[in-house]
């Protein structure tokens, strides 16, 4: 199962006094730098939809939307003018990366968006305002198809980025709404889990994600690059291998490979009905972009052949607006310091509110982490005194908060 994992930073854990109402499991952080400045020029909208004028709060109204005091109560009425702009309703939906307290797609969030879906009930559009580093790719195919459930046309809104597994839930969607600073990456995934390779100087539960394409880049390096073609010698390179990376690993990386770009061709089929076009586009996202890391621009995004519509002014203002407020509240561009938050004091209780999911009808949930960073002395290693931070969390999971 996949889960929203703890922070990473320098404490000890100690054991809950409340249990949480969230899944557990493997995925991991996200591990992305920023998309490189590229200068583009004005694309025209899509035809499909016209550009309209969009009345969003102003001035104050703004000011007030990206604070922390009734953040959702100003956001909403952003969300009110989306739904009034795209013709559709709005479902905002944000997995933080705020570092130190980075979360991904998980399993527990079509459970979470079926509460705002039954009030909004079956509509003709739904626009998906979509904010993620990626995460389980199952939980991203679920998703969108519990969305598609709920409408004739589904429409994905990228304010700044959608990497990995919202990557591949933008190829779920009828089109994609591209900010000029928004990205898309490759899908290759990422395999996690209790038998991946242990990560040095890190938790002793900490380990190591391991990329389908790095497997696959070290086996055609040996054999095209090298051009190693004797029997005795390949099965040594992946006898090498699976004494680094556990041969279930292995198996499941290869599975995962193939799964992906099964998920990835029926997504586009509702973009895209040229086969030639889909093959070039899922070979591109699954291996030919090089690396993981690598971003999409929208130029590039159409120039793959999706579906990509350039937001009119109006649009672009909304959605920087929507974008400043969430990432104000989760604190994105924050990284998070255990010293700074005790500070001088023995100790320091923290509310973090790392993922949102949001709409008119449904209010606002928050995937909340609660708990108590306390400073104690321990030994260190030359046997005198030294700080350790420890971490008592108190609760972790989904909240509602309006």
């Amino acid at each position: 199962m996949a889960y929203f994992p703890k922070s990473y930073f320098p404490v000890k854990k100690l054991a809950r006094t409340t249990s949480s109402k969230s899944s557990s499991g493997g995925t991991r952080r996200g591990r992305r730098p920023a998309s490189p400045s590229v200068a583009v020029p004005i694309e025209e909208p899509v035809a499909a939809m016209p550009a309209v004028t969009v009345e969003a709060p102003q001035g104050e109204a703004i000011s007030q939307a990206v604070g922390l005091t009734n953040a959702f109560a100003e956001r909403k009425k952003l969300l009110k003018a989306l739904e009034k702009a795209r013709k559709s309703k709005v479902i905002l939906y944000v997995t933080g990366d705020r570092p130190g307290w980075q979360t991904q797609i998980s399993s527990d969030v079509p459970d979470m968006f079926i509460d705002h879906l039954d009030l909004m009930g079956s509509v003709k559009r739904i626009s998906l305002v979509l904010y993620t580093s990626g995460g389980d790719t199952l939980a991203a195919w679920n998703l969108v198809n519990l969305l598609r459930q709920f409408c004739d046309e589904l429409e994905i809104i990228l304010p700044a980025k959608a990497l990995s597994a919202g990557t591949l839930m933008s190829l779920g969607a009828n089109r994609i709404i591209m900010t000029k600073q928004a990205t898309l990456g490759p899908i290759d995934p990422s395999v996690t889990g209790p038998l991946n390779p242990i990560i040095p100087g890190a938790p002793i539960n900490a380990r190591a994600p391991v990329s389908v394409e790095a497997i696959r880049g070290y086996l055609d390096f040996a054999t095209k690059d090298l051009g190693i073609k004797e029997t005795a010698n390949i099965a040594q390179i992946f006898t090498f291998l699976s004494q680094q990376v556990h041969p279930l690993v292995l198996g499941q990386i290869f599975r995962t490979r193939t799964q992906i770009q099964y998920l990835a061709r029926r997504f586009l089929a509702h973009q895209v009905s040229d086969q030639e076009k889909v093959d070039r586009i899922i070979a591109f996202l699954c291996s030919e972009s090089g690396s993981h890391d690598y971003t999409i621009n929208r130029r590039e995004a159409r120039e793959l052949g999706l579906v990509v519509e350039t937001p009119s002014e109006d649009l672009y203002v909304l959605l920087r607006q929507i974008h400043l407020s969430f990432r104000a509240e989760l604190q994105l561009n924050e990284p998070f310091d255990p010293n700074s938050l005790i500070g001088n004091n023995a100790g320091a209780s923290y509310h973090f509110k790392r993922c949102l999911i949001e709409s008119v009808a449904g209010g606002s949930h928050a995937f909340v982490s609660e708990g108590t960073l306390s400073r104690m002395m321990v030994p260190g290693p030359n046997g005198l005194p030294q700080p350790q931070n420890t971490d008592q969390r108190t609760f972790e999971g989904w909240k509602k908060l309006a």
